[in-house]
C-alpha cells in the first residue's frame, strides 16, 4: 500500500468536479475513456502505447466534509484500487489524498512494476493541483 497528499489552493466542489472530468486527465502518453458518467459502475480504459488497461469505478462517496472515488484496475491475477479523498481544509483549500493497494493472487509477483506508482503518484497529484489551481483563476 501506499498513500501520498498534496493540498490545492480550490474549494473542494471545484477540485472534485475538475477531477470527475476525465477530460482534464493529462498524463500522457496515457490517454482515457470513461464509458458514461463518472458514476460507480462506469468503465474507464487507459491506452498506454504499448497496452490498454481496464478498470471501475467501484465506489463515489459525495460527503458533506469530503469526496471520495475509488477505481479498481484489472491486472493479471490481481487489482491495483486507486482510492482518492478530497477533504475541505477550509472554504477555499483542499487535501487531494491518494492511497493505491494492489491485492488478489498475483499482486506479490507485480508488487516491483506497482512500485514505480510510488515515485510518479506524488509527481502526477502536483501536476494535477497545478492545473486545477489555474483553471480555477480563469473562472
Amino acid at each position: 500500500m501506499f498513500q501520498h497528499s498534496v493540498d490545492c489552493n480550490a474549494p473542494r466542489h471545484f477540485t472534485w468536479r475538475y477531477w470527475t472530468n476525465i477530460a482534464n486527465w493529462n498524463d500522457p502518453p496515457a490517454s482515457f475513456h470513461l464509458d458514461g458518467p463518472f458514476e460507480v459502475g462506469s468503465r474507464l480504459t487507459t491506452s498506454l502505447p504499448e497496452q490498454t488497461l481496464h478498470s471501475v469505478i467501484r465506489e463515489v462517496v459525495n460527503g458533506s466534509r469530503s469526496n471520495e472515488a475509488i477505481i479498481d484496475m484489472q491486472l493479471p491475477g490481481a487489482i491495483l484500487s486507486f482510492h482518492w479523498q478530497f477533504e475541505n481544509l477550509s472554504e477555499h483549500r483542499t487535501r487531494l489524498t491518494q492511497r493505491l493497494t494492489l491485492s488478489g493472487p498475483n499482486a506479490e509477483s507485480l508488487a516491483v512494476q506497482a512500485s514505480i506508482l510510488e515515485k510518479t503518484a506524488p509527481e502526477g497529484m502536483e501536476k494535477l493541483v497545478a492545473a486545477i489551481e489555474r483553471n480555477m483563476k480563469a473562472e
